[in-house]
């Protein structure tokens, strides 16, 4: 699986590479705005920051706006892969953009039979969000399952993106069913590496090692 950062906070990102864990990166508008800086900044500085794929959101609605903004994303970087939301315009906006080249992130999947039409528009990724699902009460990773079932049987090279992650266990669950990438805050990437029990035992361990060099 592989490990995306959601976020607009370029430090964050830099502090998830550091883990050795990041692989790309998903971010939108609101995460961009929430640093208080330029878009055009922000984008440039992560595309330059990572190797990996880039997700930049578009903002029209029109599918000849999502294509032209898409194309526009491109000048930061040949990562970025651009971010379009599942629509009927989208599914225009993706085929075009997908049949020259330009990958494509479709978002705000909330039902499998969307990721259906994102992957045979040509999209790069898909993203399903399963905390938003919980929210309203609904099965978040069922979503996940049944996408990935789907794309199995029909042998689709469209990327199951996880995204919406709330917590490790939404992190297992995806893994377990076969999501291809996930993408969380920093919070959830660093409390993959946590547990009482490794904790307990690293303190056991130094406090021996401590009693024998007294």
């Amino acid at each position: 699986m592989k490990f995306f950062i959601d976020s607009g906070n370029v430090e964050d990102i830099r502090e998830a590479g550091e883990l050795g864990l990041l692989d790309g990166v998903t971010t939108n508008p609101s995460l961009i705005a929430k640093t208080g800086r330029k878009f055009e900044d922000v984008a440039q500085e992560i595309c330059d920051l990572v190797p990996g794929p880039v997700s930049l959101e578009v903002v029209g609605l029109n599918w000849k706006e999502m294509v032209a903004e898409g194309k526009a994303l491109r000048k930061y970087g040949d990562n970025v892969v651009v971010k379009i939301p599942i629509t009927a315009d989208g599914l225009k906006a993706i085929k075009a953009l997908s049949s020259e080249g330009i990958p494509v992130n479709t978002t705000l999947i909330f039902q499998p039979l969307q990721a259906l039409l994102a992957a045979k528009a040509g999209a790069a990724y898909v993203s399903p969000f399963i905390g938003r699902h919980d929210d309203i009460g609904q099965d978040g990773m069922l979503l996940v399952s049944e996408i990935v079932q789907i794309f199995d049987a029909y042998n689709f090279e469209t990327e199951v993106l996880a995204a919406s992650i709330r917590h490790p266990i939404h992190v297992l669950e995806a893994a377990k069913m076969g999501a291809h990438v996930a993408t969380m805050p920093l919070k959830v990437i660093k409390q993959l590496v946590e547990h009482p029990l490794t904790d307990i035992g690293l303190k056991k361990f130094l406090e021996d090692w401590h009693s024998i060099k007294a």
